[in-house]
């Protein structure tokens, strides 16, 4: 892990560098899912289960950061590393999964209505627009821990830490509220 500590100011740039254009690209794509014709261009993949694997990601992330925050309040460091490198791990994977399904699978709409589908919409809402906000932040305290600029890193995840684990959570929540209208 040495090879990134941070001694050169243009090694340091070229990572922000290319930390800025991953938190760019990775929300655009995501948005351009949503104005593709959906479904089949895959051929005849299956995604259906995605879903449910994307909840259980969501749930593994949320778990992850949990104990990195326990870990590092702990003082273990090398576990708190671990627990973070899954959570990003996890995290990363939920992303593709999520692509994957939304390129190929069709649209659930939400059919209740009342107060339970305003908070359905606030929860869904407010979990996209953090996932997207929190991208960059997740990218640079992993870079600055990673590079050991510990203070950059522990005043960054005072801010990263809680939306992240908002995005996992209810990214959990939307799953349970709208797994019931899948279309199987």
């Amino acid at each position: 892990m040495n090879t990134l500590t941070t001694t050169n100011p243009k090694k340091d740039n070229l990572y922000l560098f290319l930390i800025g254009v991953l938190s760019v690209a990775i929300p655009v794509v995501v948005a351009a899912l949503f104005y593709l014709p959906q479904a089949g261009k895959l051929g005849n993949f299956d995604v259906s289960f995605l879903p449910h694997l994307n909840a259980a990601l969501n749930s593994a992330t949320a778990i992850s950061l949990i104990l990195g925050f326990i870990f590092i309040k702990r003082k273990q460091q090398r576990y708190h590393i671990t627990a973070m490198i899954t959570a990003f791990s996890l995290s990363s994977l939920f992303l593709v999964s999520y692509v994957i399904y939304h390129y190929q699978g069709t649209h659930t709409p939400y059919p209740n209505t009342g107060f339970i589908r305003y908070l359905y919409f606030f929860i869904l809402i407010s979990h996209i627009v953090l996932a997207a906000i929190v991208v960059p932040f997740v990218l640079l305290a992993i870079y600055f821990g990673i590079s050991k600029q510990y203070k950059k890193h522990k005043n960054i995840v005072k801010y990263t830490f809680p939306i992240w684990l908002y995005v996992a959570v209810t990214g959990v929540l939307v799953y349970l509220m709208i797994s019931p209208y899948y279309k199987h």
